[in-house]
């Protein structure tokens, strides 16, 4: 019988992660990783626009250090007023 629980993926750690960010301002959020994540180095690209190019997609890359590292990256993307998502 298939075990219908959610597994949580085991990650090792260090590894490269992207997150998937998304707002109605592409360059607004390029700032917000930049002050977000700060000397660390990371790479951004254009992901999609929408059709009336009223939200914009990026991913961003970065080496993340542990499991409680990474979260707290999410957290600081979400609390940024410039993403409206991040996946």
């Amino acid at each position: 019988m298939p075990d219908n629980k959610k597994r949580k993926v085991q990650l090792k750690y260090p590894c490269l992660w992207v997150y998937k960010i998304i707002g109605p301002d592409a360059d607004d959020m390029r700032r917000a990783v930049a002050e977000i994540i700060r000397d660390r180095a990371y790479k951004i690209s254009h992901s999609r626009s929408s059709s009336a190019a009223k939200y914009h997609c990026l991913n961003v890359e970065l080496l993340v250090e542990s499991e409680s590292h990474r979260t707290a990256l999410y957290q600081d993307f979400k609390n940024n007023p410039s993403i409206k998502l991040i996946l």
